[in-house]
């Protein structure tokens, strides 16, 4: 039984908020990437950070489209594009600031399907051909 489970099962009141942070919320998320949206940086206690939002859609009978994040160096992990079809794993996590909650979805793991525009982030081009015998290049041979 994972630590999870055993949580699951325990009264509400006996569950500490420790056991509660080693459980964090997740979920995973599968759709299309329709949009990118404008990369964000800046300064914060803890050095330079980048954010960069995506917008997935659902693929299901009433799709749903969902705002995603990725942090720091996963950006050109990750290397998200439109048109990619993805499974997203998300942590959901709420703070609250001057009275009001703010609630983010941040994908910590990104896994390209082979059905986007692109062949899903897996396509390496072939590689160049040999050029074909008798077509130029040096005269080398006599025939």
């Amino acid at each position: 039984m994972s630590y999870c489970q055993l949580i699951d099962k325990l009264p509400i009141e006996k569950v500490s908020i420790q056991l509660i942070k080693e459980c964090p919320m997740a979920m995973e998320l599968k759709g299309r990437v329709i949009q990118l949206l404008p990369l964000q940086s800046g300064m914060g206690k803890k050095g330079q950070w980048r954010k960069q939002e995506f917008i997935v859609e659902t693929q299901s009978q009433y799709p749903k489209k969902v705002c995603l994040s990725i942090w720091g160096d996963k950006i050109d992990q990750f290397g998200v594009t439109e048109g990619d079809e993805v499974n997203v794993a998300v942590d959901l996590e709420s703070r609250e600031y001057n009275g009001r909650w703010y609630t983010e979805a941040r994908a910590w793991k990104v896994e390209k399907s082979g059905n986007g525009s692109n062949g899903g982030g897996s396509y390496s081009p072939p590689p160049p051909m040999d050029e074909p015998m008798g077509s130029g290049g040096s005269d080398d041979l006599p025939f």
